[in-house]
């Protein structure tokens, strides 16, 4: 008896792509068709300035098995990433970039793996940054020693968006319709077994990322607050902290004052401890500041994206 075929849906968000996305295409297409299984490729469009969105409608024409969503503004990569589970069909699904720094050619590896039934999800990892500047490296190795100290979601250090997954990993991951999300972190906690691939970084193949170290830095802040509430724990501590110290100071002032008279002298110094407290206290409420706003965000229940444009039917426009 013939083993039934399983259906692949690759989930490729595009922030200007008009040069990368018709070479991605062609390098893809030709690993999808080796690999003898059904497919359909989901192109989601995230506000893109240039002819991305035109590009996508060409490669549509041409390929019945191309659908498209084109988001009515810029979104942001994890509303497009969700948008792409929402509307994702198939048996296995694959998150990838358009930027060919996910290699196509690992998914017959990868599909491999996930066939045999050991495990969940074939995930991909960077063994090297090559192509990266040391300082943008050396914070990036920071970030995950950080957050898998204080967070539980387990995020491997060089991890890629890059993973092939299972069906019910996929609906998991839909159940979580958090409205900030940081999908490496949601990869992580709701579990299942992963496979984790090693790979050799690749250079973009074609145009700018839009990642600036800036966005990379937010990026990363973003993660840390929603999935860990140690900033909060630290803001606590810090405020005891300083406290305690205040109490032992002001005893210190009270006892030189009435066994010696001395007068307590030092404006600058009192100036400089005024300064250095006032700064934790704003410190302590910047942070209590961002999961507030987070909460905020997810309290309105807006939508995470929504579909201006779309050739594929039931899709989910709105969500």
């Amino acid at each position: 008896m013939t083993e039934k075929k399983k259906t692949i849906s690759l989930i490729v968000p595009c922030f200007n792509e008009e040069e990368a996305l018709p070479l991605f295409y062609e390098e893809t297409v030709k690993v999808l068709k080796e690999l003898k299984e059904d497919y359909e490729m989901i192109l989601v469009n995230d506000g893109s300035s240039d002819r991305t969105l035109s590009v996508m409608k060409e490669l549509a024409e041409k390929d019945k098995k191309v659908i498209y969503l084109s988001f009515s503004r810029n979104y942001g990569k994890e509303a497009a990433m969700y948008a792409g589970f929402v509307n994702a069909t198939g048996d296995y699904v694959c998150t990838m970039d358009a930027d060919m720094q996910d290699p196509p050619g690992l998914l017959p590896q990868m599909l491999e793996i996930l066939k045999k039934g050991e495990y969940d999800s074939v995930a991909t990892r960077r063994v090297s940054r090559k192509g990266e500047s040391k300082i943008r490296s050396f914070f990036a190795r920071l970030f995950y020693r950080i957050i898998n100290r204080i967070s539980n979601a387990e995020i491997v250090d060089g991890a890629r968006d890059f993973r092939l997954m299972d069906r019910k990993m996929v609906d998991a991951i839909v159940q979580m319709s958090e409205y900030n999300r940081f999908s490496k972190g949601i990869f992580g906690w709701v579990g299942f077994r992963t496979y984790w691939l090693p790979f050799e970084n690749v250079e973009r193949i074609a145009g700018k990322t839009s990642w600036s170290f800036w966005g990379l830095v937010k990026y990363a802040i973003d993660g840390i607050i929603n999935f860990s509430d140690v900033p909060l724990n630290i803001a606590t501590w810090f405020g005891i902290g300083m406290s305690f110290v205040a109490f032992i100071m002001l005893i210190f002032v009270i006892v030189r004052k009435l066994i010696y008279g001395d007068p307590v002298a030092g404006w600058a110094s009192t100036m400089s401890v005024i300064i250095f407290i006032g700064g934790i206290q704003l410190l302590c409420l910047g942070i209590m500041g961002q999961y507030i706003g987070k909460t905020y965000l997810e309290v309105k229940n807006r939508p995470h994206y929504i579909v201006s444009e779309t050739n594929g039917e039931n899709i989910t426009k709105i969500k």
